[in-house]
């Protein structure tokens, strides 16, 4: 008995990976549950809120210790209409606090546990304890890469003789916000031109400037250039422009029900899916692209659409894909995706998960934590009780994980 327990020992010493917890209980997620924010740490799911109102997805702080998330509420002022108020949770602690309440787009600073959040066209910091106003007439917004200041945009407004174009402005602050001057203090970047497109018959009036995105060099920024809130739903154009205002590009028309453009891990590589044209005009002419600064390729078959994607490495994707189809509301009849791998070099294209009859597989997302691969099952695209799955990269050793989940966010930490 002694030479068996001693063993043992030996064996747990030499070969610990052996007795190490499974690779999903390392796992640190935020996701979505009939409207309530969750979290899942160390294996185990608590429920963070209650009242069936989460709005948009949750972002971690660069620590993994905080999560900003946004929750629904009825007006304090205005009677019959709704807030967006802005959370914080603290994971160890289990503290929930209101940081503001009417706000939107929450983002962490990239150097410290500090927020950034506009309300009604009023950017504003909190570090927690206190919120400083930085800049007025900003539709969005991004954190320079450190963390010194914002890139700003301005929409465009409606004149007599038309839309004026939208406009980025830089605005730099220091750890302290408080010698900040709401007006002024900025410095032009770029003004965009009245109409952008990739050919004559394919423009629009550049009236409004997102998701704006610093690659991973912060050399160069992917942003999404829409006119009018109604045609945004049917084409958009994703820019890029390179730090210094300069360089200025129209990659493609995208629409926003897709997946946003991403940049690669590590390289200057936006990916990104093209095509116009809202889903209820069918299942249809939605293409995965890459551009790496400067070079360009497509890698959709014909007849075939990609909706979702994630970078696995710099030069592989996952991409969630179907046959090409006419819309229908008849979900049971609407394509059903599985999911491939592309290898950029030598654009080799392989499948790597069959859902059974009568399922799908939605928004791939690489765990970099763990490095496995995660996405969602389920009965159609507008599913919202969905089985979260996680497989190796190539696929293999794929199961289930969580279920009835809406939306889902991975802290990965850099």
């Amino acid at each position: 008995m002694k030479r068996i327990f001693l063993f043992a020992i030996i064996f747990s010493l030499f070969f610990p990976s052996v007795i190490a917890a499974a690779p999903e209980d390392q796992v640190k997620a935020a996701f979505v549950r009939e409207g309530n924010l969750w979290i899942v740490n160390k294996g185990k799911e608590k429920q963070i809120s209650t009242t069936g109102r989460v709005e948009w997805q949750p972002k971690w702080s660069r620590d993994g210790k905080m999560l900003v998330f946004q929750l629904s509420a009825p007006s304090q002022f205005e009677k019959g209409e709704q807030q967006s108020e802005v959370w914080v949770y603290k994971v160890e602690t289990g503290e929930k606090k209101k940081l503001f309440y009417d706000g939107y787009s929450p983002a962490w600073a990239p150097h410290q546990n500090v927020v950034a959040f506009n309300s009604k066209g009023i950017l504003n910091v909190s570090n927690l304890q206190n919120f400083f106003n930085i800049a007025t007439g900003v539709n969005d917004f991004a954190w320079l890469p450190d963390g010194k200041g914002f890139l700003l945009s301005s929409s465009g407004t409606l004149r007599p003789d038309g839309w004026s174009s939208a406009s980025l402005f830089t605005k730099k602050t220091d750890d302290q916000y408080s010698d900040v001057q709401l007006f002024g203090g900025v410095e032009s970047f770029f003004t965009l031109p009245k109409e952008i497109g990739t050919t004559k018959e394919n423009k629009l009036i550049a009236v409004n400037a997102e998701k704006l995105t610093y690659s991973p060099s912060g050399k160069w920024i992917s942003f999404i250039v829409s006119p009018t809130a109604s045609w945004s739903m049917d084409s958009n154009m994703v820019c890029v422009i390179r730090n210094d205002g300069k360089n200025f590009e129209v990659m493609d028309e995208v629409i926003l029900d897709v997946s946003e453009p991403k940049w690669a891990p590590s390289s200057d590589t936006l990916a990104f899916i093209a095509g116009g044209g809202r889903i209820v005009f069918g299942f249809k002419n939605k293409d995965l692209k890459v551009k790496e600064m400067p070079a360009s390729g497509t890698f959709t078959p014909p007849n075939y659409a990609d909706f979702y994607f994630d970078w696995l490495t710099d030069q592989s994707l996952v991409v969630s894909r179907f046959k090409e189809q006419e819309w229908t509301n008849d979900f049971s009849k609407q394509p059903l995706p599985s999911l491939y791998k592309v290898e950029i070099p030598a654009n080799k294209q392989t499948q790597i998960t069959a859902p059974p009859k009568g399922f799908g597989d939605y928004s791939p997302q690489f765990v970099r934590t763990i490095g496995k691969l995660s996405w969602f099952r389920g009965k159609s695209i507008v599913d919202q009780k969905r089985t979260v799955w996680l497989a190796n990269p190539d696929g293999t050793s794929a199961k289930p994980w969580i279920k009835n989940v809406e939306s889902i966010v991975f802290y990965n930490a850099k």
